[in-house]
């Protein structure tokens, strides 16, 4: 049971995917991390030792410290993010009780090197509409929360990445981040970063059916469509209608996750309803 200053690790699975979860910090040490270079999804991998030098990114926000079992080191970063402020706990168990409750964890390997200011980088063609968005969403709120996204002429999105040091996604090129055979390129991402769900695998199929012209596949996915293709034509700028798309997508996970039990009907007290 979790103690106080202390968070379960079904309650943080509970909070990943959702836009009010705390920044998750992993402060395993090297022989640690290297033994299983995985991370909880949406966790950062940040050094300990050189705390003062990140300290400030998490100004405003609140956190939840990992380490490999839950104890010194994790509750030792917390109670120095809280003396300046900072509201923080420790994952109860560390990174172990999460592996021990067979909770979802992302391969490093997969993810692109990250920047100098510490961020994956990920480049897509202009003027998204569906997957281009909801890959964006996937990756903020399960992979990296402050991933950049680029988004630049079709024929330019390659060497653009190359160039950045970034990942190339959602293009028809034979590269690691895009359709295959009958998924879309959100269906990969959910697969290859292993965080495979329910309300997850439920949406991937109404981005599916939406992206590809084949809405038979979910009730819910001519809605995707009919809200993405307007949110597409209220923003001129791909940044605007990024930020615009994360809400729309929070709400759909919710719904995944949470209500695809509840109906509604009006009057509530309507005879027979």
């Amino acid at each position: 049971m979790s103690t106080y200053l202390e968070i379960s690790p079904d309650k943080l699975a509970r909070l990943i995917g959702t836009p009010t979860c705390p920044a998750l910090i992993d402060v395993r040490i090297d022989e640690d991390f290297d033994a299983d270079p995985r991370l909880i999804p949406g966790s950062v991998r940040r050094d300990y030792r050189t705390l003062d030098t990140w300290i400030g990114s998490l100004a405003g926000a609140s956190a939840i410290i990992i380490c490999q079992r839950g104890q010194k080191l994790s509750h030792g970063v917390a109670a120095w993010l809280r003396q300046t402020g900072i509201p923080a706990d420790s994952l109860e168990g560390g990174f172990e009780a999460w592996i021990a409750q067979k909770l979802p964890v992302v391969p490093v390997r997969l993810l692109p090197p990250r920047n100098a200011a510490g961020q994956t980088v990920w480049v897509t063609r202009a003027r998204p509409k569906i997957d281009r968005i909801a890959c964006p969403w996937l990756i903020r709120r399960f992979v990296d929360p402050s991933a950049v996204f680029l988004f630049v002429p079709p024929s330019e999105v390659e060497l653009v990445a190359d160039r950045f040091g970034g990942a190339p996604f959602d293009i028809e090129a034979d590269i690691k981040w895009s359709h295959r055979g009958e998924l879309c390129t959100f269906d990969v991402m959910v697969e290859e970063f292993a965080i495979s769900s329910p309300p997850l695998l439920r949406l991937a199929t109404i981005v599916r059916g939406a992206d590809t012209s084949r809405l038979d596949l979910a009730p819910e996915a001519p809605g995707l469509l009919a809200a993405s293709l307007g949110l597409s034509r209220m923003f001129a700028d791909d940044h605007e209608q990024l930020e615009a798309g994360l809400l729309l997508y929070d709400a759909f996970y919710r719904w995944c996750r949470d209500a695809t039990d509840e109906t509604h009907n009006w009057p509530a007290g309507k005879k027979g309803a």
